[in-house]
């Protein structure tokens, strides 16, 4: 897809309004068990870059260019609804207490859960990408731990928006079954 492309695609897609559309992000069926070894973990800390912790949603064309359009964005701040999604899906995963600051419950949590997005972006090639760094930590510095991640899902550019929202909610899911997987075990 052209750079031109890309960005008739998304203009076209935003209709002609002076209001903007809305695009919330599915939350994809968890259907597997993972088990963690802490009872409780708070997710304290979700970066993004700035142009994805915009409310526009962009895309990536050809020579790294990003493409958005005032009139197609998220439903809800980035930033808020992936915290807030990686919470969901470590819950569901695990079994276990989890829930993103400010932790609402009584004492503290087993462990704290910190994520740092280099890159969260759709490609006009019909790849999600996102990688970056998470950080557990613990009481107990022992059980530190830090890991890596280059995570992509394939989506629908025909899709437009929608196409790219589903792709972000399964990436989010896929980086927790990582992180319960790899840092909270």
């Amino acid at each position: 897809m052209t750079y031109k492309t890309a960005l008739f695609s998304l203009a076209l897609l935003a209709g002609c309004g002076g209001t903007a559309d809305l695009y919330s992000v599915p939350t994809p069926a968890v259907s597997d068990s993972i088990r963690i070894g802490y009872a409780t973990v708070e997710v304290r800390d979700v970066s993004l870059p700035t142009y994805a912790a915009d409310d526009v949603i962009a895309v990536q064309g050809p020579g790294g260019v990003l493409l958005t359009d005032e009139n197609i964005r998220w439903a809800d701040s980035p930033e808020r609804a992936v915290g807030l999604e990686l919470s969901r899906h470590l819950a569901q995963l695990s079994g276990r207490r989890v829930a993103s600051e400010p932790w609402p419950f009584e004492g503290f949590a087993d462990a704290i859960l910190e994520v740092r997005f280099e890159s969260l972006i759709a490609g006009a090639d019909g790849i999600y990408r996102a990688s970056g760094q998470y950080f557990v930590s613990t009481e107990r510095e022992v059980r530190d731990r830090s890991g890596l991640f280059d995570l992509a899902v394939p989506y629908v550019v025909d899709a437009g928006p929608a196409g790219i929202a589903a792709a972000r909610g399964q990436l989010v899911l896929d980086l927790a079954e990582l992180i319960a997987t790899e840092g909270l075990r």
